[in-house]
């Protein structure tokens, strides 16, 4: 099967993943209600069809956190995306260098970050928690500076983990101990390819940049027990100044939604922002990004790079996200399914899709540049522009 766009990506991952892998990547928290919402709220999105201009050289190129990028894209943090195909995030990390956009590398990844940086050439993205254990985050820190990670995604929106029901009944987060391994066991033999190519051949199966702090234990349910035990809920913007203080290079803050805890990141000093609500994975019924960007963007633009994420399934949505206000967006499950589906060359085919997508939506609303993409491509009716 030949994916002609994100979503035969989708299908294909989930007729390769073991179940628990799938829902894992697939699924959102409760209901689902904003993992919907992220999709529905970016369709209904209405451009102006503009005619007679000529469309004959578009030019994606972007350049944010003085990195020059060939267009506004990044692949976004996603964790246990390495076990969706053999040393999965350095596949990922080369599709991204190939198409010349940034890739961000979970903390929670299966390849650690001196691994992904054998890899590649350039410098990537390093995404980061606040976690108990301040020691551990700035040795991580440092690893990340020291390995030429251009930039730290700091996630702020999971002081606790989200209830992801998919993630209970698939038994990757329900079933503990010897019952779970079981149980995810018959969904890998169910899943030849996967369970030789990865199950097999792809270890070691290790979070590689919490292995330290792991101990030598390995199960997923023991990924799970630390990160509840782990994850800081006592955190407060007082804790981001000492990161900020820490890192020295560009800090992108993850997880805003509201514009007056965006004015706070701008005050903290943050290069920029991601408006995310965690890909529906955190609390349901949340705005979904497409209603949050526009007043976020209104509120701090001027002052800090505004990024977004969540539902972007195409290039069309894309430019829809670059209109409401963003100055660039960043590709979550797009880019785990794609791994999954066809590994780095599935990326890279996804976001030359991707690319593709963006020129002829360009073309049609009549813009040849990035930087002539704003407010002024929404049909008037639209109703998600109020900065209110």
């Amino acid at each position: 099967m030949k994916a002609a766009s994100v979503l035969d990506y989708r299908e294909l991952a989930r007729r390769r993943l073991p179940r628990f892998l799938f829902d894992y990547i697939d699924g959102g928290s409760y209901g689902e209600v904003t993992l919907r919402r992220n999709v529905g709220d970016l369709e209904q999105i209405a451009l102006r069809q503009r005619i007679l201009r000529d469309v004959s050289a578009i030019d994606l190129s972007t350049s944010i956190f003085g990195q020059a990028m060939a267009m506004p894209v990044a692949l976004a943090p996603i964790g246990l995306a390495g076990l969706t195909a053999r040393r999965g995030e350095v596949q990922a990390a080369r599709a991204a260098e190939a198409v010349g956009i940034p890739f961000c590398l979970s903390t929670v990844s299966a390849c650690p970050l001196p691994e992904v940086a054998k890899g590649v050439n350039k410098p990537f993205w390093f995404q980061l928690y606040m976690i108990r254990d301040r020691v551990f985050m700035r040795d991580l820190l440092a690893q990340a500076a020291a390995t030429g990670c251009s930039a730290l995604v700091f996630t702020v929106d999971m002081p606790v983990p989200g209830s992801r029901y998919r993630d209970l009944r698939s038994g990757l987060a329900g079933a503990p101990g010897l019952a779970g391994a079981v149980r995810r066991f018959g969904q890998a033999a169910a899943r030849p390819s996967w369970a030789w190519d990865v199950g097999l051949f792809g270890r070691p199966h290790i979070l590689g940049n919490v292995a330290p702090v792991l101990k030598g234990r390995t199960g997923l349910e023991d990924f799970f027990a630390w990160m509840r035990a782990n994850f800081d809920p006592t955190v407060t913007w007082k804790d981001l100044e000492w990161v900020r203080d820490t890192w020295t290079g560009p800090l992108i803050i993850k997880g805003i939604l509201d514009p007056d805890d965006a004015r706070s990141v701008a005050d903290l000093g943050a290069d920029g922002l991601i408006v995310s609500n965690h890909g529906g994975r955190q609390l349901d019924g949340a705005l979904s990004s497409t209603r949050a960007l526009p007043p976020i963007a209104g509120a701090v633009g001027d002052r800090l790079a505004v990024l977004a994420d969540g539902g972007i399934r195409s290039g069309l949505d894309v430019v829809r996200m670059l209109a409401l206000g963003a100055k660039g967006v960043l590709l979550g499950r797009a880019w785990a399914y794609a791994l999954a589906g066809g590994g780095q060359d599935g990326v890279t085919h996804m976001l030359r899709l991707i690319e593709a997508e963006m020129r002829v939506a360009m073309a049609l609303t009549g813009v040849t540049s990035v930087t002539e993409i704003n407010r002024s491509l929404l049909a008037p009716f639209e109703a998600f522009t109020s900065s209110n």
